[in-house]
């Protein structure tokens, strides 16, 4: 009897740890957010430090009062306020991105960042915004296509995802670098309004870049300009966390979401309308 009454107490304790481990899962998740915000507040630390290029709008860059403006810099600023943080943000060369990201100087790089081709080097966020390469004429150009780029001097801003497109071989993966071999030339700057200004000289006679920053050049320079109709590549945006932090990730995404489902997602997405944010790129809660 006493046999029989062990076992069952047994089986009752397995089933209740069962049931608690089941219960528990969202409350793994919580908890996994909460100890991001928990950990800044132990260290005396509640700034999150955005890393961004100043120069690539519509989703980050100086305006004309000298403030440093975006959809994604909107879009963190949403984060912090729910999060009890306080924004820094934080322009970086390019190029520096990877090591002012390990070494912690910044807390993630969020200004129109590639994924595709990335995927290993992060952690990252869900993709955000749905994205293509393209190239960018003046408006009386002879180049109508692709073909007519050949002999031609292209700019692209470096370290940028058109270049690594542009240079890649890679057919499946939407590699141009036959497309660039035609090129007169394919000559790296440190941004697009370098670009911008080297395309009405003269300079260069076509820009390969990110269609939400071509169009809000345009768009602020008055025309003058055309996008081809062929696109060099699609991609999508993701914020890039240090490699293995996954509790800051999450807590960022969690607050998305939330940003996503009541609605304030779609207000600063309509704030940035006229700046080239399309709505139908924007990828996050669909």
């Amino acid at each position: 009897m006493k046999r029989k009454l062990a076992v069952l107490l047994v089986l009752v304790m397995i089933a209740g740890m069962a049931a608690a481990g089941c219960g528990n899962k969202e409350e793994k998740s919580d908890a996994k957010t909460d100890s991001a915000k928990e950990e800044k507040a132990d260290n005396g630390d509640d700034t999150f430090v955005v890393g961004f290029d100043a120069a690539f709008p519509p989703y980050g860059y100086k305006d004309d009062s000298g403030e440093y403006v975006g959809f994604d810099l909107d879009l963190a600023q949403e984060v912090c306020d729910r999060n009890g943080w306080e924004l820094k943000k934080q322009p970086i060369d390019w190029d520096s991105k990877d090591m002012e990201l390990s070494s912690g100087t910044i807390d993630c790089i969020w200004n129109g960042f590639t994924m595709n081709g990335r995927e290993d080097k992060y952690t990252w966020s869900e993709p955000y915004v749905d994205n293509s390469q393209v190239i960018v004429v003046p408006e009386d150009s002879d180049v109508k296509e692709f073909k007519d780029l050949a002999g031609k001097m292209v700019e692209v801003q470096a370290d940028s995802s058109a270049l690594h497109t542009l240079e890649s071989d890679d057919k499946e993966e939407g590699g141009q670098a036959e497309l660039a071999a035609t090129f007169g030339a394919l000559n790296q700057v440190a941004d697009y309004n370098t670009a911008f200004m080297d395309l009405e000289s003269g300079a260069c006679e076509a820009i390969a870049m990110d269609v939400g920053v071509a169009n809000y050049q345009i768009d602020s320079r008055g025309g003058g300009f055309r996008l081809l109709d062929e696109k060099l590549s699609t991609e999508q945006y993701g914020i890039g966390f240090k490699k293995g932090n996954e509790e800051l990730r999450d807590t960022v995404q969690k607050t998305l979401d939330e940003m996503a489902e009541d609605g304030t997602l779609d207000k600063i997405v309509e704030k940035w309308a006229d700046g080239g944010i399309s709505a139908d790129a924007v990828c996050l809660g669909k």
